[in-house]
């Protein structure tokens, strides 16, 4: 029985607040860890599985493939049949699926639950934040935001390590079995204390084909990609390659003629809106390939271990983690042009100084070196960047469709993740046992490297030319409400700003995706998410 109160009059004080920041901090923590922690857990996957490079790419991209393509209708669901009963309903879908992948006896099973989890992820992430907002009483809402920011933010920091600890101790299925345990916490504080809420303005018609088409758009690229270099230029992998791009033009198309579009073309006539996307595009591709290939070349070349992988990553979190805040306030002080593009270019720097990382690396001394300045400077270029990108996307578009712009925003860089990690085997010829085989692996990680500092390049370079301070009043704009970003899979979903509504008491956001009728109300419902 729930004794949740009404919503809009929780106090963070109170042991209720205490509750509600908890059960949706460890709901959007779920989603982070598996989205981080997975690339260190790939080698002993690969291993214990007998799988060759291509299964252990899609099991990182199957869950990536129905996160990116399901997350705008997410938001959309809960405003319509109850945040809190979406949310709990992807809480209980993700640990299911997690247990799925825990228990998977080969390859396959793990990546059809990979799919699963990214389904239930889908449904969870947007309506953490959205819970925060609608539960707490407007005089407590930016500090609760700001705790559930920070935790959500010290989960993304410590992932790598608690993965590393996980697949070298109990084994790599505990990575995923670790969320049954979590939900099992999260589920029932959520039913006795988080109050429920929906939008009463919520109608029309969601767009589940628009979001069908996108995901087999993606899927049929993807297959396409991961397959050719163990097929070459088959019929089949050519085949995939052209349906997928026929499906993403007749995407296009449908999204242009529906009433109500997931994804609605006028947004993109602001210039910089788009422009911000192409940036996001470059840097979140070549974010998702360096995250990929830098874990295995730590274990299979450098020698570490799961845990030494881990653990030699986090510096890059933790400088977001610290000092991200702060960038955002640089942001807002100097204007967006300048951080966009010195980010990037810093954090190709550090991209480059990876290929310091070889046999003779594995050592203390080889470390502080070798691995240490590489995702020292990587993460001063993401503390640069992504505060900035996030407040640059809400203030290129109408404040009644900055959460619609934060969902496109958070789904094209999920989605150019999802293509990197397809291609880049492939562009860097890795072939189907590279992961295996230390000096093979080696040499196409020094062709890799250079392919993802140069998108980056690619990014600053168009930042430089076609980024500048938004038009308007800056009390006028949308503001990221999180000031930690630690989105390393993506940038945070952030909400659109409140707009009062008489019908029900602390009504908040509106989900990713949706849109309402040109009533003067904006085509765009809020959006709330997590930290990436």
């Amino acid at each position: 029985m729930s004794d949740a109160a009404v919503p809009g009059t929780i106090r963070v004080a109170s042991a209720t607040g205490r509750r509600v920041v908890l059960t949706t901090v460890l709901g959007s923590s779920m989603v982070m860890l598996d989205s981080t922690v997975i690339n260190v857990a790939l080698p002993r996957i690969g291993k214990d599985l007998g799988t060759d490079l291509a299964a252990l790419q899609w099991t990182v991209n199957a869950y990536m493939l129905t996160l990116a393509g399901l997350i705008l209708l997410g938001g959309s669901l809960g405003d319509r049949y109850g945040r809190r009963r979406v949310f709990v309903v992807g809480v209980v879908w993700f640990a299911v699926a997690s247990a799925l992948c825990g228990l998977a006896p080969n390859a396959a099973v793990l990546i059809a639950a990979r799919a699963l989890q990214g389904i239930g992820g889908a449904l969870l992430t947007p309506g953490s934040l959205a819970l925060i907002q609608a539960s707490f009483h407007p005089d407590d809402r930016a500090r609760a935001v700001g705790l559930w920011s920070g935790l959500g933010g010290v989960g993304a920091a410590v992932g790598p390590f608690v993965g590393g600890w996980l697949v070298d101790g109990p084994g790599w299925r505990w990575v995923f079995l670790l969320n049954v345990p979590l939900a099992a916490l999260c589920v029932p504080v959520a039913l006795r204390h988080v109050p429920e809420s929906r939008d009463p303005r919520a109608r029309g018609r969601f767009d589940v084909l628009g979001a069908v088409l996108a995901a087999l758009a993606l899927a049929l690229v993807t297959y396409a990609l991961i397959e050719a270099p163990g097929q070459g230029a088959s019929a089949v992998v050519i085949g995939a390659a052209v349906c997928g791009i026929l499906l993403g033009a007749v995407f296009v198309q449908v999204e242009r003629t529906r009433a109500e579009p997931m994804l609605p073309p006028s947004v993109f006539a602001s210039r910089q809106f788009t422009a911000v996307n192409v940036i996001t595009l470059c840097v979140y591709a070549a974010l998702g390939g360096y995250f990929f290939l830098a874990a295995i070349q730590l274990q299979v070349v450098a020698g570490y271990s799961a845990l030494g992988a881990g653990t030699a990553l986090l510096p890059t979190t933790v400088l977001m983690l610290l000092f991200s805040a702060a960038s955002g306030e640089l942001g807002q002080r100097i204007g967006p042009r300048i951080p966009l593009t010195a980010g990037p270019l810093i954090a190709a720097a550090g991209m480059l100084l990876m290929l310091r990382v070889g046999p003779g690396s594995g050592s203390v001394s080889g470390y502080l070196t070798d691995v240490l300045p590489a995702v020292a400077v990587l993460g001063v270029g993401l503390v640069t960047l992504v505060a900035p990108l996030t407040a640059t996307v809400l203030a290129s578009v109408d404040t009644a469709r900055a959460g619609l712009a934060s969902g496109i925003n958070n789904a094209a860089a999920r989605a150019a993740g999802l293509i990197a990690v397809a291609a880049l085997p492939l562009l860097a010829g890795m072939g189907p046992e590279a992961y295996r085989s230390a000096d093979e692996f080696a040499a196409t990680f020094r062709r890799a490297m250079p392919m993802c500092a140069g998108l980056l390049v690619l990014g600053a370079a168009i930042a430089w030319a076609t980024v500048r301070t938004p038009a308007g009043a800056p009390e006028e704009q949308a503001r990221p409400e999180c000031a930690v970003h630690c989105g390393i899979a993506a940038p945070p979903l952030e909400p659109a700003p409140e707009e009062p509504a008489p019908e029900e008491h602390g009504r908040e956001g509106h989900g990713p995706g949706e849109h309402g009728r040109e009533d003067g109300r904006g085509d765009a419902r809020r959006a709330g998410g997590g930290t990436g």
